[in-house]
C-alpha cells in the first residue's frame, strides 16, 4: 500500500538523486474506452506540453487503445526553480506560464501581483507565486492534470459526461541509468508488438521509438537518455541503430518448446536475426518512409530547388516570418528537402 505523500505516491524531485524516474500506467475505467487515432494524437500532445510546463522529461512513451504507458524523468525540484530564482525570477516564471496559458491570462496575472503588491499585501502575492511552483517537478499532478485536459477535449468530442479514467495510475520508481531503465524503455516501446498491432515497433506510431524515427527531436533525446547516449547522439552516436538492436533483441517471441506454438508475442526470429544482421541500421528509403507518414496534408518532398519552387506558388499559406521553404530531412542520408504543413494542425 502506497503511502500518500511518499516518493512513490507523489514522484517529487526531491531526494538525494539529480533526478527519478518513473514508469506510469494508466487505463481506461474499465479499459472499456477506446481512443482513435486521432484522440491517440491529441494526448500525446496534451502529454508533451504538459511535460515541458511541468519540468518533466518524457524518456518514451506508448499510447494504447485504452491505457496508455510513459516512462519520465523527474528532476529534483529545488535545482530544477533555480531558474526562477533572483531580480528576474518571477519574469522568467510568468514568460514559462506561456507554454500553458495564453498571452492574456498571462497578462492578467502579471497585473495582479502588481496589484496585491501596491496595496500592501506583498504575502499574498508570493503565496500566489508559490502555488504556481508546487505545480512543477511533481509526477502525480502532471499525470492528474494531462488527464483532466485530455477528458474535457475527449468528452467534448465524444459528446459525453463522466470520468474517462480509473482513478489511480500505477507508478514504477525506475533507477534512471544503465539496464534497468534500457530494460523499461525497451518494455514500453514493444507494447504494441506484444499484443499484436505490429511486427516491429517502428510501425506503430503513438510510441516514442516511432516518434524518434520520424524525425521528433524531443523523442530522440528521451531515448539516447536511457542508452547512455549524448542528447543529440541519436545519429551521430549510433543511438538509433543500438536501440533498434535492444528492442529485437528483448522482444522476441516465445514459443513452447514441444510444438513451437507462440506462447508469448513479440519479434519473430526471423526478424530479430535480419535486424541483428544489419546492426540496427535502416535504408535511406525506410528512413524517408517513416518521416514522410509523419507529415499533415501539403507535404512536398524533393530536390532543394524543387521545394523552394513550391514554396514560392504558395507563400500566402505560410506566416510572415517564414523566408525560406526548403527543409533537409535531417534523419536521412539522402539529399531530400521537405515543406510542411501547409494547413492547420487538425489538434491545435
Amino acid at each position: 500500500m502506497r503511502k500518500r505523500g511518499s516518493i512513490l505516491a507523489r514522484g517529487h524531485g526531491k531526494g538525494p538523486l539529480e533526478s527519478y524516474c518513473y514508469h506510469v500506467m494508466s487505463r481506461t475505467c474499465g479499459g472499456e474506452v477506446f481512443f482513435d487515432d486521432v484522440e491517440k494524437e491529441a494526448l500525446r500532445r496534451v502529454m508533451w506540453r504538459m511535460a515541458e510546463f511541468s519540468g518533466l522529461k518524457v524518456v518514451t512513451y506508448c499510447l494504447m487503445s485504452n491505457h496508455f504507458h510513459l516512462l519520465a524523468e523527474v528532476p529534483h525540484r529545488g535545482t530544477w526553480l533555480q531558474r526562477f530564482e533572483g531580480a528576474d525570477g518571477e519574469v522568467k516564471l510568468l514568460e514559462h506560464l506561456s507554454i500553458l496559458y495564453s498571452r492574456a491570462y498571462v497578462g492578467l496575472l502579471r497585473d495582479e501581483l502588481a496589484d496585491l503588491r501596491a496595496r500592501g499585501m506583498a504575502v499574498l502575492a508570493e503565496q500566489r507565486v508559490e502555488a504556481l511552483k508546487k505545480r512543477f517537478c511533481d509526477l502525480s499532478l502532471f499525470v492528474k492534470e494531462v488527464k483532466e485536459r485530455f477528458s474535457r477535449w475527449f468528452n467534448k468530442r465524444r459528446g459525453r459526461r463522466g470520468t474517462l479514467w480509473m482513478d489511480r495510475f500505477k507508478s514504477v520508481l525506475v533507477e534512471g541509468k544503465g539496464e534497468p531503465l534500457r530494460t523499461m524503455e525497451a518494455y514500453i516501446d514493444l507494447n504494441p508488438v506484444r499484443v499484436g498491432l505490429v511486427k516491429d515497433p517502428k510501425e506503430y506510431r503513438w510510441c516514442g521509438y516511432a516518434e524518434a524515427l520520424g524525425g521528433s527531436r524531443r523523442a530522440q533525446r528521451g531515448l539516447c537518455k536511457a542508452l547512455g547516449k549524448p542528447v543529440d547522439g541519436w545519429k551521430s552516436a549510433d543511438a538509433a541503430a543500438a536501440y533498434r538492436c535492444l528492442l529485437h533483441a528483448e522482444g522476441r517471441e516465445v514459443k513452447d518448446g514441444q510444438n513451437e506454438k507462440v506462447v508469448s508475442r513479440g519479434v519473430t526470429a526471423e526478424s530479430a536475426r535480419a535486424v541483428l544482421a544489419e546492426k540496427g541500421k535502416l535504408s535511406p528509403a525506410e528512413l524517408v518512409r517513416l518521416r514522410v507518414r509523419y507529415f499533415t496534408d501539403g507535404v512536398v518532398l524533393g530536390s532543394k530547388e524543387f521545394v523552394e519552387g513550391i514554396f514560392d506558388s504558395q507563400r500566402e499559406h505560410f506566416g510572415p516570418k517564414r523566408k525560406q521553404g526548403a527543409r533537409r530531412m535531417t534523419e536521412s542520408d539522402a539529399p531530400f528537402y521537405t515543406l510542411r504543413h501547409l494547413r492547420l494542425r487538425p489538434l491545435g
